[in-house]
């Protein structure tokens, strides 16, 4: 069950379950007996007859009203020229974020914030380390940014023990500051959410860092300059 819930979540090829009757229930049932330990968030008809969109976490995907056909990638609505599929994972991928919570990021807050942005940042990454020595210019256009770890390297490396210490830190935030310049952080072990933060932006899909999440669920890769970022969002904010 495990490889099927890995190639259909995460890699998605099509699942078949065993029939079932077309309502919420049965479908949740069929996913339950399918794939243990998966609640969905959500099932909602989707635009197209015979097939409903489940949520679960910041993942989206199809299911046949049968329950029997399990598949994921974007639903297009030729004649409106539309991405159905993209306006959902961001709800998803805000609702996940929330999840999270605030006090489970280090946040760098402006005197008078105008817009938010997360950050998933890997310590040693070159392109993070700049985005943060330019943290000034980002609070002078108003944006927030809050950070969530995601150490490329994974679980036990440098990168992740460097998590770990700045989150344990007395102030975190000048503790990352400090690691982000390449200055040592005292190591440290406490409750931490780098795991969590880890597997967040890994069912994202983070393929590198930084990446950047708007308040609108809008996935930014890679390092975006403070005075175009600032425009990108208050484009976002129109919309």
């Amino acid at each position: 069950m495990k490889t099927y819930w890995g190639a259909a979540i995460w890699g998605m090829a099509v699942l078949v379950f065993g029939a079932a009757h077309a309502d919420n229930k049965a479908i949740e049932e069929a996913l339950k007996q399918a794939l243990p330990g998966v609640k969905p968030d959500s099932i909602t008809p989707s635009a197209m007859s015979g097939l409903y969109e489940v949520v679960v976490g910041p993942k989206l995907f199809y299911v046949s009203e049968d329950g029997r056909y399990l598949f994921q990638g974007s639903m297009i609505d030729i004649k409106e020229r539309e991405d159905l599929t993209e306006g959902k994972l961001a709800e998803a991928r805000v609702s996940s974020l929330k999840k999270v919570g605030f006090d489970n990021m280090i946040v760098f807050k402006p005197k008078s914030p105008k817009q938010l942005v997360h950050v998933f940042t890997d310590i040693d990454c070159g392109y993070c380390r700049k985005l943060h020595s330019e943290i000034d210019q980002y609070l002078k256009e108003g944006i927030e940014i809050r950070y969530l770890f995601f150490p490329r390297a994974g679980e036990g490396s440098d990168s992740y023990k460097k998590a770990v210490s700045v989150w344990c830190a007395e102030d975190r935030n000048e503790a990352l500051t400090k690691a982000k310049r390449g200055d040592t952080v005292e190591s440290r072990q406490c409750d931490n959410p780098v795991d969590q933060h880890l597997a967040l932006g890994t069912q994202m899909g983070a393929a590198g860092t930084p990446m950047l999440v708007t308040e609108k669920g809008t996935i930014l890769p890679g390092y975006v300059p403070a005075s175009q970022l600032a425009k990108i969002l208050a484009q976002e904010s129109e919309k």
